[in-house]
């Protein structure tokens, strides 16, 4: 008796194990710990990474190069924003501190859910404190590797 495993289409319920890397290394790895679980067209991955994996099977693992900006897209001037510190203190804590590099977490204007910023520099001058934000995707512009390991699909 033949078994046939389901394949991946929209709407799917993925577990899988998935790793995303960049010309500077790895950005998320799933392999090493827990899988991930995500459904298919619900933003959990891009559209570009979610087109390579209709079709795949349980237990399917594949590997793809996307060309750079393929994965999320060219990197958008617009998407670099200056915050005042005294806005930043209005929505957070008092006694946070930033560091170029770091990835700060911003509720959406609806409140329902958060959206990341990197930290590309930091001013403190006759204008007031103030922080730049970048909120393109860390891998936006870049070419991507995008690995993945499908334990199971729903």
């Amino acid at each position: 008796m033949t078994v046939i495993s389901p394949c991946v289409e929209s709407g799917s319920f993925l577990t899988l194990h998935y790793r995303l890397a960049g010309p500077s290394g790895d950005l998320i790895n799933t392999f090493a710990g827990k899988p991930a679980t995500l459904t298919l067209g619900s933003g959990a991955l891009s559209p570009a990474l979610e087109a390579h994996l209709l079709g795949l099977s349980e237990g399917s693992r594949a590997t793809v190069e996307l060309a750079a900006g393929a994965a999320f897209g060219e990197r958008n001037p617009d998407m670099l924003q200056w915050l005042a510190r005294q806005v930043l203190l209005e929505m957070g804590d008092a006694a946070e501190s930033y560091a170029v590099g770091d990835v700060v977490q911003f509720p959406t204007p609806d409140g329902q859910g958060r959206f990341a910023g990197t930290v590309r520099q930091l001013r403190s001058d006759e204008r007031g404190d103030a922080v730049l934000f970048d909120f393109n995707h860390p891998l936006a512009g870049q070419p991507v590797t995008f690995e993945v390991h499908v334990i199971g699909v729903l």
